[in-house]
């Protein structure tokens, strides 16, 4: 019988991401951000190409998204609605982690699989958060997803895009535990 890690899978068994909205200062400096970084990039990465990358983003950075919102909103024609809460998600975040999906040129790991690597670290890094007592969640949106939005306010790669924004804070109050799924309806067991 393997050995149990009670304490991990316990953890597991009842982590929920904190709502962006409830985050606020502080948030975690170099040195405390760092194991946290370590500890989402130990994922499944097949081949060892390391196809993604992180940038941090603090306030500054956040504020100068959000003041880009509104002109490529205005381009693509999105909705005020819709433009509002990308210019909120940059303006009212006090440190967001952005996963970079950075597929490498490989004969033998397709791109769906180093994109599926930049999600691991996505969702590392979210639990890292969670488990080192920090309130997190991960976002994305329509900003997130714009190419020409990713490279001028990013800087990314012609062949790179944001697989996530990780916020990261103190959490001001706890949401309500929201219903799970149904294990039993969502599994199937197959013999032969």
């Amino acid at each position: 019988m393997p050995e149990t890690h009670a304490a991990a899978l316990d953890f597991f068994m009842s982590r929920r991401s904190r709502p962006a909205k409830t985050l606020t200062t502080p948030v975690p400096d170099r040195e405390a951000l760092m194991p946290l970084l370590t500890a989402a990039l130990r994922v499944p990465d097949h081949g060892k190409l390391e196809p993604w990358r992180l940038i941090v983003l603090e306030k500054p950075a956040l504020e100068r998204l959000a003041a880009l919102v509104p002109a490529r909103a205005e381009a693509l024609g999105v909705e005020p609605e819709k433009q509002a809460k990308a210019v909120a998600q940059y303006r009212d975040a006090d440190l967001v982690v952005a996963v970079i999906s950075a597929p490498k040129p490989s004969d033998k790991i397709p791109e769906i699989e180093q994109q599926h690597s930049a999600a691991c670290v996505c969702l590392s890094l979210l639990n890292a958060a969670l488990a080192a007592g920090w309130g997190a969640n991960w976002l994305t949106g329509w900003a997130s997803h714009d190419p020409v939005f990713c490279r001028e306010g990013l800087g990314l790669a012609e062949h790179e895009s944001v697989a996530g924004l990780i916020h990261i804070g103190t959490e001001r109050h706890a949401p309500p535990e929201r219903p799970r799924p149904d294990v039993a309806a969502l599994t199937e067991w197959r013999s032969e």
